[in-house]
């Protein structure tokens, strides 16, 4: 049985040629799962754009507008990373309303997989690197808001902290934080979580695996939840332009599989995000997200 999929042609912007953000893997992610027979050819289940209000649930409704009408200052959008495009922001809008429909889906399917998202630097006054809106944090609100969930976990495992989903919920015991990252990576100032786990360089599969087992024991003793969303980010690869950990291939594929036994066999729906993954090639970037697909679809499998 496959997982839902949420995906979207315009999840890609254009961007120059040089740009670090690797615009083009969400269409190699794509043509990846049709390959591995995860997604039937068209057979994604596509969001429509985030509007103004959902987004002003988590982001200062100033910065929505502004960001809607290309107004943002320079500082702003240096601070994002990102061109100031109509395309840049309808692929944000549409990234977030995907993590959105991943958590609807989540809860009638068990698993549901948003094949973009995973925005954590964008916080309550605005964007930052590379993250215009702050997806998962959306999609919390957007549960809530439909009473459809009263509290959700948020576990991040993108290599970089996840500074903005962390100032969002500052405070909030309705959504638990978690944020398994790099410690000397981006962002060097970071916010507080509430459960962050820093990780030294270098580290290698065994005992990052034994790091993530831990903390998601950790936030499952901190429950109950209704949903968990996780980050998938693959930017913890040893090959990761912007990653400073050491995971292998093998190492991705048992975290994916970790993550998502532990959360459902706590009998939790789980929404999945896409998160970072940076490199010269968009294709090999491409194949590292789809251990997560695999690791979803394998799991579907298993419960029937």
């Amino acid at each position: 049985m496959r997982p839902p999929i949420i995906h979207h042609p315009d999840y890609q912007a254009p961007l120059r040629d040089d740009h670090r953000f690797p615009m083009s893997k969400y269409g190699y992610l794509r043509e990846e799962l049709i390959r591995g027979g995860l997604l039937k050819p068209g057979g994604y289940i596509a969001p429509t754009p985030a509007t103004a209000a959902e987004l002003a649930r988590v982001h200062a409704a100033d910065y929505v507008s502004r960001a809607f009408a290309l107004t943002l200052t320079d500082a702003e959008m240096r601070k994002i990373g990102l061109p100031r495009t109509e395309r840049v922001v309808r692929r944000a809008r549409l990234s977030a309303a995907g993590s959105v429909l991943a958590g609807l889906l989540a809860l009638e399917a068990g698993v549901a997989c948003n094949s973009a998202g995973g925005s954590h630097h964008a916080g309550p006054e605005g964007g930052a690197g590379f993250s215009t809106f702050n997806d998962l944090a959306v999609a919390a609100r957007a549960l809530q808001a439909r009473g459809v969930i009263r509290r959700a976990l948020i576990f991040d495992c993108d290599v970089h902290q996840g500074d903005g989903t962390a100032r969002i919920f500052a405070d909030d015991d309705s959504v638990l934080t978690v944020s398994i990252h790099a410690q000397k990576n981006y962002p060097f100032e970071k916010a507080r979580s509430d459960i962050d786990v820093g990780l030294e360089d270098g580290l290698t599969d065994a005992p990052y695996l034994e790091a993530v087992r831990a903390t998601l024991d950790a936030a499952l003793a901190r429950g109950p939840f209704d949903i968990a969303f996780y980050n998938g980010g693959v930017d913890v690869h040893s090959e990761d332009r912007l990653g400073r950990l050491a995971i292998t291939d093998a190492g991705l594929m048992a975290r994916e599989r970790l993550v998502l036994r532990r959360l459902r066999g706590a009998g939790l729906p789980v929404a999945t995000a896409l998160g970072g993954g940076y490199g010269p090639d968009p294709r090999l970037i491409a194949a590292r997200h789809a251990a997560l697909f695999t690791a979803a679809a394998e799991l579907q499998g298993m419960s029937g």
